[in-house]
């Protein structure tokens, strides 16, 4: 693939993610997360037609029971109107690494910590480790299985500054049984609580920090502020 073609193909991935945080039921549309509901219909009563309800589960960190609930989308929320789009690194082609999947055996699951958790910390999914040299430096990744995807939640030094506080996030494709996988940090982008504070977003842990700026990917989300 041409470098030009590599760009192309990310102008493109630009357009989809702005897309998708826009839409009816994206990321900049969630409004109300309400722990405890499990009708969709009552929770739409009062609501103007431009919004709609889903429902929800997660697994209570203090004492492992399921609870339920239903988030609330607005197709007209204000962060939507006043959306300008995301800020985003120039492509760079030094930033599609190569990295190596080792299937862990059983049934493992890694303590990650969540933004709006105190402190807790919520056990994910992490079928493999991610092995990768960065600036040589080895580390040893964990990626949570996202409904059947990987999903990484890094950090690097450019967070809180140029990038998303909390960190950012990145898919990793890979097919059943494969070793070799390609890391491509120009994907990298704004997790949803970048967008909406109704989100629980689950922050790097220590060993998914790199040590060098990712300058590529997404890096904030810009809205109009008056």
């Amino acid at each position: 693939m041409t470098q030009n073609t590599a760009a192309q193909q990310h102008a493109a991935w630009q357009e989809d993610r702005r897309r998708a945080v826009t839409s009816a039921t994206g990321n900049l549309a969630l409004i109300e997360t309400r722990w405890g509901a499990d009708d969709p219909d009552a929770a739409l009563a009062g609501q103007p037609a431009s919004v709609t309800a889903t429902r929800l589960s997660r697994r209570d960190p203090f004492n492992g029971e399921i609870q339920h609930g239903v988030r609330l989308w607005d197709a007209a929320s204000p962060a939507i109107k006043s959306f300008e789009g995301i800020d985003t690194y120039p492509y760079d082609p030094a930033w599609v690494l190569d990295a190596t999947y080792t299937d862990v055996p059983g049934d493992r699951r890694v303590p990650f910590q969540h933004a709006q958790d105190a402190g807790f910390t919520r056990d994910l999914p992490v079928p493999g480790d991610l092995h990768l040299t960065v600036d040589g430096r080895d580390y040893t990744l964990s990626a949570f299985d996202d409904d059947g995807r990987l999903l990484l939640v890094f950090g690097d030094p450019t967070n809180g500054g140029e990038t998303y506080g909390a960190g950012r996030f990145l898919f990793v494709d890979r097919e059943p049984g494969q070793t070799n996988v390609v890391l491509d940090f120009n994907r990298a982008f704004v997790p949803p609580c970048g967008f909406s504070e109704h989100y629980n977003c689950p922050m790097p842990p220590p060993q998914n920090r790199l040590h060098l700026p990712v300058r590529a990917g997404e890096k904030l989300a810009k809205s109009r502020t008056n």
